[in-house]
């Protein structure tokens, strides 16, 4: 049975909201590693209210380098990532269940199927979504980056698609855009290597709105689709602004001392 040779893994903080759906969806694994960071809601007690739920709590040393360290907390080598507001389908279930493990160099990506407010969105780059998230720890892990991080493959390693989504609760409020913004461009700010000047900002900034509202069809997800391309717009600004200000201050001291 090949659900007893993986064990999900999840990092969580203040997920309260979509945690209880995650963990049900999961009961058939023998083990399910969360690793909490932080959370001043009821997360902790939801992943303690589940037997098969292994619960550790930890600090946040950005995505990459956090889901690695929850990697090693788990029993077996094969491992299936996600975030505490993802489920698989049942659907997915069997894929697991029935999925060829016998090359560690294999690793297997899920179709991400995304809910804003209660609607699968199908465009504004959220539709076709396949993310690698099941592999084998001792070939593959995540990238050592603080945002946007992604299995790492090595040249012998090959994806194959399981059958079956993954229903991902992307947004049950709009204000989630906002924090989601704050957080990744801090993120990004601590990383950053390279400074753009205002006006390169600000088209950057106009090409984010064009990109997810036009090419990448937003427009025909309605309102839902407007605040995506909205949201990457500003998203995009305050990444580099915050970068922007900083260095720019930085030569303002340096010139005044």
């Amino acid at each position: 049975m090949a659900l007893s040779d993986i064990t999900p893994v999840i990092i969580a903080h203040n997920a309260e909201a979509t945690l209880p759906e995650t963990l049900e969806s999961l009961s058939a694994f023998p083990q399910v590693v969360v690793y909490e960071n932080g959370s001043t809601d009821q997360t902790v007690a939801i992943a303690e209210s589940f037997d098969n739920v292994k619960l550790v709590q930890g600090g946040f040393i950005g995505f990459g380098p956090t889901k690695n360290h929850a990697a090693t907390l788990a029993e077996t080598d094969w491992l299936f990532s996600l975030d505490a507001d993802e489920a698989p389908t049942a659907d997915l279930l069997r894929s697991l269940d029935t999925a060829d493990l016998s090359d560690p160099r294999v690793a297997y990506s899920v179709n991400r199927h995304n809910y804003f407010k209660g609607r699968r969105v199908r465009h504004s780059g959220w539709g076709s979504d396949w993310l690698t998230r099941l592999y084998h720890r001792d070939v593959h892990c995540f990238t050592e980056v603080q945002v946007h991080e992604s299995i790492s493959l090595t040249d012998g390693s090959s994806v194959r698609r399981l059958p079956g989504p993954i229903n991902h609760i992307a947004v049950t409020e709009i204000s989630q855009f906002l924090v989601k913004i704050d957080r990744y461009s801090e993120l990004r700010r601590a990383e950053a290597r390279r400074s753009y000047p205002a006006p390169v900002i600000l088209i950057k900034t106009f090409w984010a709105f064009f990109h997810t509202y036009v090419i990448r069809l937003g427009f025909l997800d309605g309102w839902r689709g407007l605040v995506i391309a909205v949201s990457d717009s500003n998203g995009t600004f305050y990444k580099y602004i915050k970068i922007h200000a900083d260095r720019t201050i930085e030569r303002e001291s340096q010139r005044g001392g």
